[in-house]
């Protein structure tokens, strides 16, 4: 929503919203330590919460959520045909009748919605987000409402078996889901790099 806010006045332009992202999670990442190092006791939940950790999820709480989220999956694929203008690049987008700024707010608040309910739930899962469209595209996935169908079901099976994983590797303790999750995506994104 703060991301949404600063760059409503300059159309939502990509470049921009990636610099105001990066310098909001600069910003957070700050105070997150400051929170940590304060010596309050609740710093090992943000510590747990930060990392992406699933062990305090709950059937009651989950399922709730997996509804929700299902309801704004099926949301999300109203928007496919303003994705597809989209890939086409602005001028082109705009000469078929797409109002770009209009179209960019829409879909970053949308975005931020359900990144905010994935988040509240286990924690900030960035490399998952940033990892799946990739991985969806290497598959030949090329269509807009195939990527984002496609792309909830990767990243679901990733998170279960990062889940999976992060409990069997050093059992009965639990390495959170997020962290082997950016692990993951990390390793994967070194690789891509070191081909382009």
């Amino acid at each position: 929503m703060i991301l949404s806010a600063i760059n409503r006045h300059n159309g939502m332009l990509p470049e921009k919203v990636l610099l105001t992202g990066i310098s909001l999670s600069a910003l957070f990442d700050t105070l997150q330590r400051i929170a940590i190092a304060s010596g309050d006791p609740r710093a090992n939940q943000l510590i747990a919460w930060t990392s992406g950790s699933t062990q305090n999820t709950t059937p009651e709480l989950a399922v709730p959520f997996m509804g929700l989220s299902l309801v704004l999956l099926a949301g999300s694929l109203l928007f496919s045909r303003w994705l597809e203008l989209l890939s086409l690049q602005a001028p082109m987008a705009q000469a078929l009748g797409l109002n770009l700024k209009r179209a960019r707010l829409l879909l970053i608040l949308f975005s931020a919605v359900l990144t905010a309910l994935a988040t509240l739930m286990i924690g900030p899962l960035s490399f998952i987000g940033l990892l799946v469209p990739h991985l969806t595209y290497s598959l030949g996935v090329h269509k807009a409402k195939a990527q984002l169908l496609i792309s909830a079901l990767l990243g679901g099976t990733i998170m279960l078996l990062a889940d999976w994983f992060g409990r069997q590797i050093l059992f009965p303790y639990e390495i959170p889901a997020g962290l082997v999750a950016t692990l993951l995506g990390g390793t994967y994104f070194l690789f891509i790099l070191r081909k382009i």
